[in-house]
């Protein structure tokens, strides 16, 4: 799966390229490509922003320099998603929808945003990670990245993702591992059993209860 991001701060994404990722990007399994907005600039001071229409606090993005960048990797086959605080919060239903796409391109926004005309002619979709507001659209799009590129066929084994928290629209069941002792805490018994269908059964027993606890709002969806 291959993800273009669009964005002034190429910098910020060295993280996302370590561990689970980064593995897969080594297996080519994921491919990370970006794009600087700012080496499109016509400006020879590579300046990219300018004061807003009808006044206001901020810089915005110029939509002549996004528009180059953006087709400097146009694929009609792309979905193009714009990182924004307006978009529609991202939930695990959307983050599988998007794994069975070959390929993504995010456009990050920063200062006050980006002219609207530029959004309006490239933009599939706008997507949130949050009702809150950050300097710029760099770290929603590493969250995207990470949360799509899990489902992506040989980043993780099926049994990591199948029994994980919201696969089911439930949190996922406790986890133990050695030693079996811990502070006076014994792990549960039916562990230790090697009653794989009983040990089954606790875990989805565990999950709901879990869920109700933490999350009852989740139950609630399951049961409207």
């Amino acid at each position: 799966m291959k993800f273009d991001i669009l964005t002034l701060f190429p910098e910020m994404f060295e993280p996302i390229k370590q561990s689970i990722i980064g593995r897969a990007i080594k297996n080519n399994i994921i491919d990370i490509n970006l794009i600087n907005i700012r080496d499109f600039s016509r400006d020879k001071h590579k300046k990219v922003d300018d004061t807003p229409y009808g006044g206001g606090a901020g810089m915005i993005i110029r939509p002549d320099v996004v528009y180059d960048a953006y087709q400097s990797i146009k694929d009609k086959n792309a979905r193009v998603i714009y990182m924004s605080p307006q978009g529609k919060v991202l939930k695990q239903e959307k983050v599988k929808e998007l794994s069975e796409h070959k390929h993504l391109i995010l456009l990050c926004g920063h200062y006050e945003g980006i002219d609207q005309r530029v959004i309006d002619e490239i933009v599939d979709e706008e997507i949130s990670i949050g009702d809150y507001v950050l300097t710029g659209g760099e770290i929603p799009a590493m969250v995207l990245i990470d949360s799509v590129s899990r489902y992506v066929e040989g980043v993780l084994k099926k049994e990591s993702i199948e029994c994980e928290s919201f696969s089911r629209d439930l949190l996922e069941y406790p986890q133990y591992t050695r030693p079996e002792i811990f502070l006076d805490k014994k792990v549960p018994e039916i562990l230790l059993s090697g009653h794989h269908d009983n040990i089954r059964k606790w875990r989805e027993k565990m999950q709901e209860e879990i869920t109700n606890k933490k999350r009852p709002d989740l139950i609630k969806g399951l049961k409207n």
